[in-house]
């Protein structure tokens, strides 16, 4: 597979990552195997998949112990992207940055991750009660002690405000400016895909000039973009797009002009490259610097996903998917 850098540091990953959260976190917990699971992160790690990403909230915990059962067998293969920040209740989700709390957090990841070192540890929300500068601070110190490599921020579930004008990411670009003065930034993760390309207007340009590596999250629109999901089949109550506006029947429906697009594109390619190999290769197509990270928790769709690396979209293949129709949402 394409290798490609994020960073200053010159961090090299596979062009395509993986990602672990689906494995026990947010999606169908009823399918969530773990065997299944282990399989499909040695099955990715085998087609060039390096980078893993995980996070101490997913399960919590049991995210990173799995992946820690692969890191103690075949580390030398992975690099690994876990996050801090969240702590995870009853019914709700808040945030802690307090410096004691993130190096404690840190050995805590290391512990379940059977690792010595994490490659991206990355701040995955900003506690309003701690200034910024002070967790990564501590982040920093967690590098200087050797027990991480780079830092990076979690941009994904960012808002724009309220105000006229504001733009999605123009309080993660504040914030990625404020946090670049204490420790530089390796990476920032953030939704990126073909129904949200909401972080080519600011976000990405900014990362190209400074050499900061982008993850793309959900570049699959939570699975829309696969072609596989049935308008009004539904979702098991703990899955996230129960609760989705892009996901109600009437919504999913109407989208499906873009998945059409995306099989009509993939057609051309040849028998066997789908929709959703179309949609990472757009991804991939956004900059040298984007590394698309794609969910899933099954072997062969690991598979799939990781020879989307070896797709060239044309310049025909571009304009058509600049011409898709945009996601319609239930608000819409």
């Amino acid at each position: 597979m394409e290798r490609r850098t994020i960073g200053a540091g010159a961090l090299e990953v596979g062009a395509v990552g993986l990602g672990c959260m689906p494995m026990s976190w947010a999606y169908s917990g009823s399918r969530q195997r773990g065997d299944a699971s282990l399989r499909a992160v040695h099955r990715a790690l085998d087609a060039g998949s390096t980078l893993l990403d995980t996070a101490d909230m997913y399960g919590p915990f049991t995210n990173e112990l799995l992946v820690g059962r692969v890191l103690k067998e075949r580390r030398e293969d992975a690099f690994v992207s876990t996050k801090v920040g969240l702590l995870v209740g009853e019914q709700h989700v808040v945030a802690n940055g307090r410096p004691g709390y993130v190096k404690r957090a840190c050995d805590a990841s290391l512990r379940r991750l059977q690792t010595d070192v994490i490659d991206l540890y990355q701040l995955h929300r900003e506690d309003p009660e701690v200034p910024v500068e002070e967790t990564w601070g501590a982040m920093a110190e967690l590098v200087q002690a050797g027990k991480v490599r780079a830092l990076g921020l979690c941009a994904v579930g960012a808002r724009g405000g309220r105000r006229s004008g504001t733009r999605l990411h123009d309080a993660t670009i504040g914030l990625l400016k404020r946090v670049q003065q204490v420790f530089p930034v390796s990476a920032v993760e953030a939704e990126l895909s073909v129904w949200s390309p909401e972080a080519l207007e600011t976000l990405l340009p900014w990362c190209e000039a400074r050499g900061v590596g982008l993850l793309a999250a959900m570049p699959l629109g939570n699975g829309f973009l696969t072609g596989t999901l049935t308008p009004g089949e539904g979702f098991e109550p703990d899955d996230v797009r129960a609760r989705h506006p892009r996901f109600t029947a009437e919504m999913m429906a109407a989208n499906q002009p873009i998945v059409v697009g995306l099989r009509r594109i993939a057609a051309r390619h040849g028998t066997g490259v789908t929709a959703a190999q179309v949609a990472l290769a757009w991804v991939l197509s956004q900059g040298r610097h984007v590394v698309p990270v794609p969910g899933t928790k099954q072997e062969h769709w690991a598979t799939e996903n990781a020879a989307s690396a070896a797709l060239r979209l044309t310049p025909q293949d571009l304009a058509e998917v600049a011409g898709l129709p945009g996601a319609r949402g239930s608000w819409d």
